[in-house]
């Protein structure tokens, strides 16, 4: 797993933009699509395959980054007249655009997924669908794939349904407006239920043992003609969308093993030196860790505004290498079948705009209700999508690492020779001269070779920049 996510805010460097086109270029990044799929996107938007179900009544709602526009999901919350609630989920139709077989269709798979750079995006699909026709934006009456849940009062589903209908979204909301008018008390109804709904279904994410991590993102932000990085801490809104997000996932793993027939997300059990290595990073971190708590519980306590917490979040990312595809047919028992950190099984179904898989995902789910064949074309491309995906996120990890490296050194490199105060909080263990520090200011997480004395882990200490070279994208400490 990438070790964070990173976004620049305010900050438009220009030689920084172009060491990150040429890491681009270094990676082999596909930034323009071919003449051909641009032509085919523009005569998809004139001729898209729509249903006859209409859902336009429903006013749905967004929440995504305010920048955003390639809107994957919208939602509508109610309670229902007997108890319970409610949830329409609507996620944006891209088969309705792409035709199996064409230069569409050729170059989503060799895309694979959106790569994120903190200067840019490369997307998955021309700008035409991704950011236009095909996205859920307000005002816009879109082809979608409709999922409908009736909850209980205890946030449980009770039943579901997902079909294609044409729907219109009514407001895109971000997460720090949807946080304030929840707090206020001023979100209307729809919206206001995001809350109920999202602590409901997190109660019981804690009761399976499943764990969502907030991963702060770590922000360029400009300070009087320089930079510098801060972590930005999640907001309780970003979980409670994502919980939605989740138990759709959840609802398409059981439809399609019901069916037979299906790709799931899968996750083994983290492995007990990983789990240890992070009880060395707690210590080192001063994170209080008893034995007896699971690693479960514990994240769910920590402060991602906490300087301390955030970066034991970055490390906790670690648990979840080795994230893969498993592809059933024929009603056999797939195995593996569970994802380990949501603790049942589980499938990427929520973001087709930005993710291969989900699109074919989406049909086996519409197929599975249906009670109906699905399409060949999804058949023929299952056994080879784990690979496709596992390529495409190979790289999106590589380009995000990456992404850190270099910015970590393009935004010290005038620092080389300072010292910063640091804590020790990993340390190889047949290399006990080299580790990992965090500093807290700036918001960097780095490689520290001693010389002389093995590092103490969890302790703080005093180390010098020796090396920031962004033309290799390292950053390097060493104790004072």
């Amino acid at each position: 797993m990438p070790r964070r996510h990173m976004i620049m805010t305010g900050a438009d460097g220009a030689a920084l933009r172009a060491a990150l086109r040429e890491l681009r270029t270094k990676l082999g990044v596909p930034e323009e699509f071919p003449a051909p799929v641009l032509a085919e996107a523009e005569r998809a938007v004139r001729s898209p395959r729509l249903p006859d179900f209409d859902a336009t009544d429903l006013p749905f709602f967004t929440i995504d980054p305010p920048a955003s526009r390639d809107l994957d999901q919208a939602m509508h919350l109610a309670k229902r007249p007997s108890g319970g609630y409610r949830v329409h989920y609507a996620i944006a139709d891209v088969a309705a655009y792409v035709t199996p077989g064409g230069a569409l269709d050729a170059e989503a798979h060799r895309r694979v997924t959106t790569l994120y750079f903190p200067d840019e995006r490369v997307p998955l699909h021309p700008a035409v669908l991704s950011e236009g026709a095909a996205s859920l934006l307000p005002d816009q009456t879109c082809p979608a794939l409709l999922w409908r849940f009736d909850l209980d009062a205890e946030g449980r589903v009770e039943d579901t349904e997902v079909r294609r209908a044409l729907v219109r979204s009514r407001a895109k909301l971000d997460y720090e407006g949807v946080q304030k008018a929840i707090d206020a008390g001023t979100a209307e109804e729809p919206l206001a239920l995001l809350r109920d709904i999202g602590r409901l279904r997190e109660a019981l994410e804690a009761e399976r043992g499943g764990i969502s991590l907030n991963v702060p993102e770590q922000e360029i932000i400009e300070h009087e003609g320089s930079y510098s990085l801060a972590y930005r801490a999640p907001l309780p809104a970003d979980g409670w969308n994502a919980q939605i997000s989740l138990m759709t996932g959840m609802a398409a793993a059981d439809l399609m093993l019901a069916a037979g027939t299906g790709i799931l997300r899968t996750l083994p059990t983290a492995p007990d030196g990983a789990v240890g290595r992070l009880r060395r990073a707690a210590k080192a971190l001063r994170i209080e860790w008893p034995h007896h708590v699971p690693y479960a519980e514990l994240v769910r306590g920590l402060d991602p505004h906490r300087p301390a917490h955030a970066a034991f979040l970055q490390e906790c990312t670690a648990l979840l290498r080795g994230a893969g595809y498993t592809v059933f047919t024929g009603g056999e028992t797939p195995d593996p079948v569970l994802h380990a950190a949501v603790a049942a099984p589980y499938a990427h179904c929520t973001a087709p705009l930005r993710r291969l898989v989900d699109r074919y995902t989406g049909e086996l789910c519409v197929a599975a209700v249906a009670g109906t064949e699905p399409p060949g074309w999804v058949l023929e491309a299952l056994d080879a999508l784990p690979k496709e995906m596992a390529d495409g996120t190979r790289l999106a990890n590589s380009a995000e690492r990456e992404s850190v490296d270099l910015v970590e050194a393009a935004l010290l490199k005038d620092r080389v020779g300072e010292t910063f105060e640091a804590t020790v909080i990993d340390v190889k263990d047949h290399e006990p001269l080299v580790g990992t520090v965090h500093l807290e200011d700036p918001a960097v997480i780095g490689r520290v070779e001693s010389t002389a004395r093995e590092l103490p882990l969890g302790e703080r200490i005093t180390v010098r920049l020796t090396e920031a070279d962004p033309g290799r994208a390292k950053v390097l400490f060493a104790p004072v």
